[in-house]
């Protein structure tokens, strides 16, 4: 009898585990059918109709467990509200970085570099590629191609502590304005060439101190004057931007440069732009659009930043887990006698299990939908840096997105599916003549 039950407890965990797997990928369609689904079997079986039956009565009795019944919403909120801030700060981060670039734009890197940081291009180099004939050109005639320098300059953040941090410098020319037309000067105004002037993003601005337009800040051994404050929506606000001569000077990089951005002169351009720079001999570079360079600059702070929320989030929800079996075993001994009773009139075992899953899962629902209204409401559109690219701060603001309350909601369901599962078994297997008995 005690193999009988614990091969029979193995065979309902692996069936939990399998359900798990499959309920975290499906999609909401395939969820509304499902619920549709246990919805007309409820109205149209005897069976179902037994278990919404049940299922009323149950919940009729909640106000008198309030207590109890705290325990799993307050628990599986909890869980969610975490959960979502977590994955919202991943995905922050990856719209910030990936929406930088676009499909126009090209970036030109040494070979085998794979960032910026790690690239070193010289005067011939990037002269050679500025006169593709699938670069644009502007008014004046003149290439839209862009030599930038990346420096990691120390400065002091914004807070009491006033410790310092890295901001990303680029030393740029008067075109690059050209090749990246989204960004615009909002408060001072543009930097002039040769002069050691900044302007600064948004983003740094709200994280380093001596920012503002009209003040200086020391980089290297001289005293820069901030003259700007511009905005782009990404990843750019997070820097500070000089003329990239002066910064040569200043960190002695001589006449090279770390990338090259090129405007295209439309988007499928990319491919004929990459084709003539792979066929010249003298050059050794790589190309990718700068949405594709982007995208692949987020992946990896990504999906560490998921992989955390995750595991976070599973620590907590395995608690949740033994809060609402705790709940539901002890609601279902205080029920056991009203259970006997239906078992003994002629309900069968399936109804019962259903309606005190639905139950356990209609607390969950609550708590999820509470969870993720928290994390809504103190994290979207919350502020953080973090360090990107090993040069600099990464400015971002988390992003709760429909998706993740979604499936915010999923896990919440799945925690109360888990907590109400065991003790509703075993309300249907209790025989009937023991519950009278203990009740």
């Amino acid at each position: 009898m005690k193999l009988k039950s614990i091969l029979s407890g193995m065979a309902l965990g692996a069936v939990v585990v399998v359900g798990l797997a499959a309920w975290i990928v499906l999609p909401w369609p395939v969820v509304l059918a499902l619920a549709l689904a246990v919805a007309a079997w409820m109205l149209g079986t005897r069976s179902g109709r037994q278990a919404g039956s049940v299922t009323r009565v149950g919940v009729s009795t909640l106000p008198r467990r309030l207590g109890a019944s705290s325990v799993v919403v307050v628990g599986i909120a909890g869980v969610v509200a975490v959960l979502v801030a977590l994955l919202a700060m991943a995905e922050g981060y990856r719209q910030t970085v990936a929406s930088t670039g676009d499909d126009r734009t090209a970036i030109v890197l040494r070979g085998g570099s794979g960032a910026e940081v790690l690239s070193v291009l010289g005067r011939d180099t990037v002269a050679i590629i500025a006169q593709a004939p699938q670069v644009a050109r502007n008014a004046d005639n003149v290439p839209l191609a862009s030599a930038e320098l990346v420096v990691a300059a120390s400065l002091t953040r914004r807070g009491p502590d006033a410790e310092d941090g890295s901001v990303q410098l680029r030393g740029v020319d008067p075109v690059a304005w050209e090749v990246r037309p989204a960004m615009r000067i909002i408060q001072g105004r543009a930097l002039e060439s040769g002069r050691r002037e900044l302007v600064v993003g948004r983003g740094a601005r709200q994280q380093f101190a001596g920012l503002e337009p009209g003040g200086e800040i020391r980089l290297g051994p001289d005293r820069w004057r901030v003259v700007g404050v511009f905005e782009s929506g990404d990843a750019m606000e997070s820097e500070i931007w000089g003329d990239a001569g002066i910064v040569a000077t200043t960190y002695r990089r001589g006449s090279s440069r770390n990338s090259l951005t090129v405007r295209l002169t439309g988007p499928e351009a990319f491919a004929g732009f990459e084709a003539a720079v792979d066929a010249d001999p003298r050059l050794e570079v790589e190309v990718e659009t700068t949405a594709d360079y982007f995208a692949r600059q987020s992946e990896g702070m990504t999906t560490v930043l998921r992989i955390i929320g995750i595991v976070v989030g599973s620590i907590m929800a395995i608690g949740a887990v033994f809060g609402a079996l705790n709940t539901m075993f002890a609601t279902v001994a205080a029920r056991a006698r009203e259970i006997a009773t239906l078992r003994a009139i002629g309900f069968r075992g399936l109804p019962v299990v259903v309606a005190v899953m639905l139950e356990t899962m209609l607390l969950a629902a609550i708590g999820g939908a509470l969870g993720g209204l928290l994390s809504w409401l103190v994290f979207n559109g919350y502020t953080a840096s973090t360090l990107a690219g090993g040069v600099g701060q990464l400015t971002f603001q988390f992003q709760v997105t429909p998706a993740l309350l979604w499936n915010g909601l999923k896990w919440a369901l799945a925690i109360g599916f888990v907590g109400g599962l065991f003790p509703a078994v075993r309300a249907a297997r209790l025989p009937v003549t023991t519950a009278l008995r203990a009740a």
